[in-house]
């Protein structure tokens, strides 16, 4: 079994967790509350924004054996760069502040999560941060290609309002193809182990993001 289906298999009960909240069974029936997609953007914003410093200290500190995987880690953080600010767009269109969001705090799990991820490169296996890769990416294709469209359709908001989303959707299916061919090509254990170990953690602490939402009342009347 090659790596990329490997971490796959053994994840699989984290990512069963998160798609079987709720709210994300809401939001892929497009039925999500304002509020709720609104402090889903908010909690994104605070992950978001320390994508591409993550991604350049992991550059910084992959070992010689890994040179080859540093091209791609720069390839990643010029396409990544920015995409905070379309996250702070989109909650302008959704009627919230981007001052109070940019000056605010995250929930506990996402300060966890981004904690825990430059920890992990500071002081154990930096190409661990791929882990957070294979969630974060595999998560927005799933709520970009299955529920966008339908939760704006239901709040009935402009298409500025899901800049971050949708142009994800995209985006993040082509960074999956080059993901899959940069998995497969590690081969030591403890890189493999590393990135399985920090998939696992920002599974749980995502899911632990999305399960702190508020969820919208007449979708849970309707699905309880």
């Amino acid at each position: 079994m090659m790596f990329f289906d490997t971490l796959q298999e053994a994840t699989k009960e984290e990512r069963h967790e998160l798609f079987n909240l709720p709210i994300i069974r809401d939001a892929l029936d497009g039925k999500v509350s304002l509020e709720s997609y609104r402090a889903f953007l908010v909690e994104a914003y605070y992950h978001v924004r320390h994508t591409v410093p993550l991604m350049m200290a992991c550059g910084a500190r992959l070992p010689a054996h890994l040179e080859w995987l540093r091209k791609a880690v720069c390839e990643y953080i010029d396409e990544e760069y920015g995409h905070e600010q379309w996250v702070l767009d989109d909650i302008v269109a959704c009627g919230g502040d981007r001052n109070a969001v940019r000056n605010g705090q995250p929930s506990l799990p996402i300060e966890l999560m981004v904690s825990f991820l430059y920890d992990l490169i500071a002081r154990g296996n930096p190409v661990g941060l791929f882990g957070m890769v294979n969630v974060l990416e595999g998560t927005s294709i799933a709520l970009a290609t299955h529920a966008a469209d339908s939760i704006r359709e239901h709040l009935a908001l402009p298409a500025s309002a899901f800049s971050y989303l949708s142009s994800h959707g995209s985006l993040d299916i082509g960074h999956m193809q080059t993901y899959r061919g940069l998995m497969n090509e590690l081969d030591d254990p403890e890189d493999q182990a590393a990135v399985i170990h920090a998939s696992k953690v920002v599974y749980r602490l995502y899911t632990d993001m999305f399960r702190g939402l508020p969820r919208d009342t007449e979708a849970h009347h309707a699905t309880a």
